[in-house]
Order: C-alpha cells, then structure tokens, then sequence
C-alpha cells in the first residue's frame, strides 16, 4: 500500500480534485454554516434600521468578482427590501450599473413589486472620479448626481428629496472588488465623518485582510469572500426564509438566496482533498527518511 501511494501517478490526484469540485456542483451540495461576529455584525447594523430608513448601495465590482461578490449583493438588496428600506444604489466602476440592474432584476422586480423606482429604490448609476467621487458626495451629492441612470432629473425623483449628501443616510453598504471601494469609503467618507457615515460591507477574500484593521470603529462589520457571503446567507435566510415549491412538490429556500451556501460546498470538499494530500505526501516523506536512515 505504501509503494502503491509513492508512485501514484498525478493524473488520479488531478481527477479527484475534479470529482471533489464536480459533484458538490452537481448535486447543490451545502453544509452547515455558523455566522462570525464579523457577518453577525454587518447583519444587525442593516436589521437594526427602523422600516424606511435611508441605505446607499455602492456596487463597486465587476463580473471577473460576481463569483465572490454577486451573492452579497443579492443578500444585501433582499435584506434592505424585507426591510422596507429605501435603497440608493450607485457605481464607481464602469461596469457597476450592470451589477446594480442584475440584482434589481434578480430581486426587487420579481420578489418585491411593490417597490416602486424612484420611491423605495433608485440607481443613481455610475459616475468616474474613483475617490474623488466620494469627497464629492459627503458634502454634496447633488453637485455630481444631477440624474439617475436613466437620465431623469435628481429633484424628479421622491426618495431624493432631503437627500442632500452621504451623510443624511442612514447606513453605506459598499461591495468591493479593489480600487475603489472599501479603502476609499473608510479613508474618504466614515473616517472623515466618524458618527455620521456608518459603512459595513464586503469584498474579495485577497481584499479582506487589508480592511480588518478597520474593524470596528471606521467598519462596524465586512464580509470576506465567499465564506462571508455563505454566512451572511444564513442569518437573512434564518430571520427572513423565501421559500419555493421544488420540483418534488415540497418547500424549500429559494436558491437564488442560497448561493453563497452552495458554492462553499465544492469549496469546503476540495480544501479537505488538499489537506488529506498534504498530509499524506509528509507521511511518505518521513517514512522514507526513516528507511534512509536505516539503511
């Protein structure tokens, strides 16, 4: 047996690294999840809110991150909608307003039609500048966002008035993919107004040790990855469950809320496969030193 592991040849290891992402991926496997004080966190500063408060939304990430950071946001916008929140989604990506309009199609039109745009939810779209942009906003909002995405003048749109900047809102959720995003909120808009801009969010896992630092004073809370949106899945989809009929007839979450939970499952069986190898490769390693030095 151990002559037979010594020489086994790569190309099994390469297949049951396969197997060990495939079939989770098949069969939608999921695991238990236990949410971090870091998730618990960011979950209680968005739950907290009395019904109708003011939550601005920078979607500031690309489809190259939808992987680790499209959950969020379909967590975060189900969250404040269950809420009743008014929701003020803006960009600093070029390509954020097609995130933002993914989760408006994912979440508020078909599982929310009683919000209506322009009084519960607004895309103010994107605008370049990257932090400058943020300088601007915790002042003066209006000065840079004179229209929506859809070009209809800012004073057309209710929920923006008494909007004046950052600051009249309640709290500034920023999913981040890099720069800008996370850093710039905390450098340009929380630190700079400590008390009036209350930020949570989440990001990229090779983002996240950057902004733990800042927990908690300039952060209250982050979501790291795709661990910290499975986590985060979990607490909204505990105290605010959607369910679906199944194919089989029974009841079950909707899985378009759950996808942070499945997508650890591939993750979670591969890292245990790495972790068994490792292990195994050091076994063979000393045990082949032993004989050496027997001999």
């Amino acid at each position: 047996m151990f002559e037979f592991f010594k020489t086994l040849d790569r190309r099994w290891i390469f297949l049951l690294m396969l197997l060990s992402v495939a079939v989770p991926i098949l069969l939608q496997t999921t695991f238990p999840e236990k949410a971090s004080a870091m998730a618990q966190a960011v979950f209680d500063e968005i739950d907290k809110l009395p019904e109708g408060s003011k939550i601005l939304l920078p979607f500031d990430f690309d489809p190259a991150s939808e992987g680790e950071l499209g959950p969020m946001a379909t967590a975060f916008t189900y969250h404040c909608a269950m809420k009743k929140h008014k929701m003020y989604f803006m960009a600093l990506w070029p390509v954020g307003p097609q995130m933002i309009d993914e989760a408006i199609n994912k979440v508020i039109r078909p599982d929310f039609p009683e919000l209506r745009y322009g009084v519960d939810y607004v895309n103010l779209g994107f605008k370049p500048g990257n932090e400058g942009v943020i300088r601007v906003v915790v002042t003066d909002l209006k000065e840079l966002y004179t229209t929506d995405d859809a070009g209809t003048n800012i004073n057309n749109i209710p929920m923006m008035q008494g909007v004046d900047s950052v600051r009249d809102c309640d709290l500034v959720i920023n999913v981040s993919a890099g720069y800008p995003g996370n850093k710039e909120w905390v450098q340009y808009a929380s630190t700079a107004y400590p008390g009036e801009i209350i930020l949570v969010g989440g990001c990229t896992g090779v983002q996240a040790p950057q902004m733990y630092p800042y927990i908690p004073n300039q952060m209250k809370g982050i979501l790291g990855a795709i661990k910290g949106a499975a986590e985060y899945e979990k607490l909204v989809m505990d105290h605010y469950p959607r369910h679906i009929t199944n194919a089989e007839g029974d009841q079950a979450l909707d899985p378009k809320y759950t996808e942070a939970l499945r997508r650890m499952g591939p993750q979670l069986i591969a890292h245990l496969l790495m972790i068994v190898l490792i292990i195994g490769g050091n076994i063979i390693f000393f045990v082949e030193r032993h004989r050496g030095m027997q001999a």
